[in-house]
């Protein structure tokens, strides 16, 4: 799996909420800096060509749709992530999260919970 360009990844977001959409419904839900519909057009075909949309065509317009589920990407994209940045260490990430106060003693408490949970 291709890793995405942050316009890229927004656009997959979009389309992920809408689960099937022409480009004029996915430019509706740009809030920020709308880019032009030929450059959007482009974009979606880009995500096309790297296998994470499809389309159906109905005359001259193509509706895209989603082909990889966001659960996919986002394994994908945190286990990249941990490899990179945490040295492939799950106990690393958490810590740096606990250090910078993203991540509260309750909360991880809770997780502690599920993962006793799970056993």
């Amino acid at each position: 799996m291709q890793k995405l360009t942050n316009k890229e990844e927004e656009i997959m977001h979009i389309l992920w909420k809408l689960e099937k959409a022409f480009v004029k419904e996915v430019m509706a839900e740009i809030t920020e800096e709308q880019p032009h519909y030929n450059t959007l057009s482009t974009t979606i075909r880009n995500l096309e060509e790297k296998g994470f949309v499809s389309h159906n065509a109905f005359g001259n317009t193509h509706q895209y749709f989603p082909i990889v589920k966001k659960e996919d990407y986002r394994k994908k994209f945190m286990n990249t992530a941990i490899d990179n940045y945490f040295n492939s260490s799950y106990k690393n990430m958490v810590s740096f999260f606990a250090k910078e106060e993203k991540i509260s003693a309750d909360e991880l408490r809770e997780i502690l919970d599920m993962i006793e949970k799970n056993k």
